[in-house]
């Protein structure tokens, strides 16, 4: 069994340390009533906030090979499958909304929209199915089969379906204005349009294409509203506010309540692994979560830790939240003997690194450090205690220049080398 768990402890104090010291503070406004969402990038503490109305329909554009169709649950708009064959859609009538399934989009991957959730799907019979329509192996289109009907909050009904995807996608759409449908508006938007973001958007009121998300690499988080599976068991489906993360960042949740302890950190893909739940609601006034912590990570390895502060509520949608980046306090290293160690902080300001490590019983090897300038010059070296026990040994390294290194921790015939950063 590794004993990691004291090294880990402190690397936890550490990381506190490290927060007071580069901690960030940040917030979104999502405005009274909740009228805008907001896109948040933690690397730049940079906020791009927008009227949550402007769009009702999200295109996923970054993958020719891929479709996916989303709805705006910002906007509370209610998706429902009226049916499965095109040649109904001049007969469609809202009096049997009643007899039609509701749709929503999923809450754990961006790819899955409420579209998608139609019922000409492979788990119904139709092999080449995407929910909404049908891919052809001919022609590599995928062909509409699926008619929705999409209900907004002022009671406007629209009849909608896509019947084309090759690159873009072709729709049409009707208005209901309580006695007959409008005349049909037919649009194509291709996935060349916007490229430097995940979807494509438009609005139907307006029958016009908008620009909403910002660049994929300028946000890691969209503050909004969305459809929750309240009870657990897919029986409700609830709007709340709460935080989706970008596909290419992972999110591990911790309880930090009584101990800072990151040894179990799990890293979750699921786009709500943030979700609403670190507000609690009292019957008069939101109660904010602090003592649970949200590790951030990203493809290159950097973490970022975030504790949410305070919430407004609809009052004024005001979010605020503290951030650090606990990359290298988080950065432990385990041999096959069990032996840890890890280094802190790095990059360093004042050059004084502290190298924890944690020998376990019945270990007795030579352990020692060596730092080496990038062309391979010895310019530091120590040995360090090899009898059993938890250290954390200070390395003053003041009397080398501003730079890189490379600093290698031997334990017997094994070792690992990381890079230092003096400033």
């Amino acid at each position: 069994m590794k004993r990691i768990l004291p090294l880990l402890i402190v690397l936890g104090v550490l990381c506190s340390t490290l927060q007071a010291q580069t901690q960030v503070s940040g917030s979104v406004t999502l405005g009274a009533a909740y009228v805008n969402e907001s896109y948040y990038k933690l690397s730049t503490s940079t906020e791009a906030s927008l009227d949550a109305s402007t769009w009702d329909i999200a295109f996923y554009r970054e993958n020719n090979y891929d479709a996916a169709v989303r709805i705006n649950d910002h906007k509370a708009i209610s998706v429902f499958e009226a049916s499965i064959a095109p040649s109904d859609w001049s007969t469609i009538d809202v009096a049997n909304i009643d007899n039609w399934t509701q749709l929503y989009n999923s809450e754990t991957e961006w790819t899955t929209g409420a579209f998608d959730n139609g019922s000409y799907s492979p788990a119904n019979g139709y092999t080449f199915g995407y929910g909404w329509g049908e891919y052809n192996f001919t022609t590599h289109h995928i062909t509409g089969k699926v008619i929705f009907v999409l209900e907004y909050a002022d009671g406007t009904y629209r009849k909608f379906m896509i019947e084309d995807y090759y690159g873009g996608y072709t729709f049409k759409f009707a208005t209901w204005d309580g006695t007959n449908w409008s005349a049909d508006t037919t649009h194509t938007i291709s996935n060349t349009t916007n490229t430097s973001n995940l979807f494509n958007y438009y609005n139907l009121e307006t029958s016009s294409e908008v620009t909403v998300e910002p660049a994929s690499t300028d946000w890691d988080l969209l503050f909004t509203k969305y459809n929750t599976d309240i009870m657990g068991d897919g029986s409700m489906m609830y709007p709340v506010i709460g935080v989706l993360h970008h596909p290419d960042i992972e999110v591990a949740k911790n309880d930090e309540t009584t101990s800072t302890d990151t040894s179990n950190l799990t890293y979750n893909a699921d786009i709500n692994t943030i979700g609403y739940d670190w507000k609690n609601y009292t019957g008069s006034t939101y109660v904010v979560a602090t003592g649970m912590a949200y590790y951030v990570k990203y493809a290159d390895g950097t973490i970022y830790r975030l504790v949410f502060a305070t919430y407004e509520g609809s009052l004024t949608g005001v979010i605020t939240f503290n951030y650090s980046d606990v990359t290298n306090a988080l950065d432990t290293e385990t041999f096959d003997n069990d032996i840890s160690f890890g280094i802190y902080p790095n990059p360093t300001i004042n050059k004084q690194v502290s190298l924890v490590y944690d020998i376990p019983t019945g270990v007795n090897t030579e352990n020692k450090v060596t730092i080496y300038s990038v062309n391979g010059a010895v310019v530091f070296e120590k040995t360090i205690n090899d009898t059993a026990g938890f250290y954390n040994t200070d390395l003053d390294l003041s009397s080398l220049t501003n730079g890189m290194y490379l600093l290698k921790f031997q334990t017997g015939d094994t070792s690992i080398t990381k890079k230092v950063v003096l400033k």
